[in-house]
């Protein structure tokens, strides 16, 4: 069990990164942004050759602590006045062989701005494949990676009080969480993530993150939280002898029951009011959607939840195999790979999987005892990094559509989106528009056909008027009945506030700002 790391030589190491410059601008900055771009694919060469004969303390850190190369003692404890080459030692990111020192970890810098400011975070993690040079070990603890920064990046904005990460690996999750949160509880089954979570946690000067040990809701039996996020070890791995078991991504179950578990699960540890967002994996099974199985998990919790279910995109099952097996540190086309390859798709062929779905999850309970939203798409366009504020103005927009009817929306007044823009299109010589289009340039950058009716409503849609009054003008200027219109129009009105084309006048953009890098 690793030792619990101590505060002052946190913070002391903390003191020396910042006196070196170790951040992510410092970094870029020290070998360019193609060595940069080379590192996050794997390729350390490049930085190791812009470093090249420099010995300064940004250098020598760069090797060690990003790079994972052996650096001499003397240098280490140059670079690092206040913690010393002992100090990494002690904090178990580092071992000493001979007049060496050995990394045992990474530090890398985290760069995120959200409305509260911006902040620059030191993540540790285990070394990865290319320090190691070879497959990973099944206890490895992952460092912010991409499905890291997106799920940070769709955490709703928002004063809370407590926060359940579950499953949280190196803590990045744990750390945006308490931005918002008074209180953090991270769990995990490795007790080595744990670690990492404590140790960023004091690293970085955050309190109020409370780690504890179990899987899924164990640790927190009888308890409620306003959020829960999670990054769950969703990837569905073959249960055969011979195939490992990373922590950081296998929950030991067959197929997606980890990620069915959590969201059949997770109500109860809601407070009402609360909102859970995962990541996740479906099977696609013959005669059997994807998203349908995700409905039926929902509809298994027993506290009702609304849903709102975005599947990214859906791979097959060879290149779903070949994807984690490349992830694990296994040279593609080897012997090695071509075991696990098959083991991969004999589990698939066992359960007639077609199709592995990924994506979003946000599951609400809603102060009443009837769910209202149950959106189940499928959004494969490039989206932004920072969905989080979307989703909250979506879910707000929803919650005040729930109570209205038709005449109250009739009478509300409504404004385009600023991220709104429209896009006619005429045949050669046609006076009128063939294709008319909304497009959005934030959010889920949603591309919508419309019908002239519709596309002149939202063109009104200034703040001025009321909705109503604006269909009964573009009905008489129609020649069409007004009523009829009525009953085809505000049906989409209510679509295009969900997705915020439209929106209600007076209303402030929620967190405008807020990413991760």
């Amino acid at each position: 069990m690793p030792t619990p790391p101590d505060p002052a030589l946190c913070r002391a190491l903390a003191d020396d990164l910042r006196a070196a410059a170790f951040s992510a601008d410092g970094l870029r900055d020290a070998w360019g942004e193609a060595a940069d771009g080379a590192i996050a694919r794997g390729l350390r060469l490049p930085a190791e050759r812009a470093l090249t004969g420099r010995s300064d303390p940004l250098a020598v850190l760069a090797r060690l602590l990003v790079l994972g190369l052996r650096q001499p003692v003397a240098v280490v404890d140059a670079a690092l006045p206040l913690t010393g080459a002992a100090g990494l030692i002690a904090l178990e990111l580092a071992t000493a062989s001979g007049d060496t020192i050995v990394p045992r970890a990474v530090i890398r810098p985290q760069e995120f701005s959200d409305d509260a400011g911006d902040v620059q975070w030191w993540v540790a993690s285990d070394l990865d494949e290319a320090a190691l040079g070879g497959p990973l070990p099944e206890d490895h603890v992952l460092g912010v990676g991409g499905a890291s920064l997106t799920l940070a990046g769709l955490q709703l904005p928002g004063r809370v009080g407590r926060v359940l990460d579950i499953g949280t690996g190196c803590g990045i999750q744990a750390l945006r969480a308490r931005r918002d949160a008074d209180l953090v509880v991270a769990t995990d089954v490795s007790e080595r993530a744990l670690h990492f979570t404590r140790l960023n946690a004091l690293l970085n000067g955050v309190d109020g993150i409370e780690v504890r040990r179990g899987s899924l809701f164990e640790p927190v039996t009888g308890e409620q939280f306003e959020r829960v996020v999670s990054n769950p070890p969703f990837v569905i791995t073959p249960r055969a002898a011979g195939v490992p078991a990373y922590e950081y991504r296998d929950g030991g179950l067959v197929g997606d029951a980890l990620v069915a578990q959590v969201v059949s699960g997770v109500g109860g540890h809601l407070a009402p009011g609360g909102v859970a967002q995962l990541l996740g994996n479906w099977e696609y099974r013959a005669g059997e959607d994807g998203l349908d199985r995700v409905r039926q998990w929902v509809a298994a919790s027993d506290i009702p939840l609304d849903a709102w279910v975005v599947e990214r995109e859906v791979l097959d099952p060879l290149a779903y195999a070949e994807l984690w097996i490349r992830d694990g540190g296994t040279e593609p086309g080897s012997p090695e790979s071509t075991r696990l390859l098959a083991a991969w798709l004999d589990d698939f062929a066992e359960r007639g999987v077609t199709g592995i779905g990924f994506g979003y999850v946000l599951l609400h309970r809603s102060q009443g005892s009837v769910p209202t939203l149950a959106r189940y798409e499928r959004v494969t366009q490039p989206v932004g990094e920072a969905l989080g504020p979307h989703l909250a103005a979506s879910l707000a927009a929803h919650q005040r559509l729930a109570d209205m009817d038709d005449a109250a929306l009739a009478a509300s007044v409504l404004e385009v989106a600023p991220d709104v823009t429209e896009a006619r299109h005429h045949l050669p010589g046609a006076e009128d528009p063939s294709v008319i289009e909304l497009r959005q340039g934030g959010g889920f950058a949603r591309t919508l056909e419309v019908d002239p009716a519709l596309a002149g409503l939202v063109g009104a849609c200034d703040g001025d008027l009321p909705v109503g009054v604006l269909i009964d003008a573009i009905a008489q200027l129609l020649e069409v009945d007004a009523a009829e219109l009525r009953a085809d129009l505000l049906p989409r009105v209510r679509e295009l506030l969900f997705t915020q084309f439209l929106r209600f006048a007076g209303q402030s953009p929620t967190g405008a700002r807020r990413s991760a890098r």
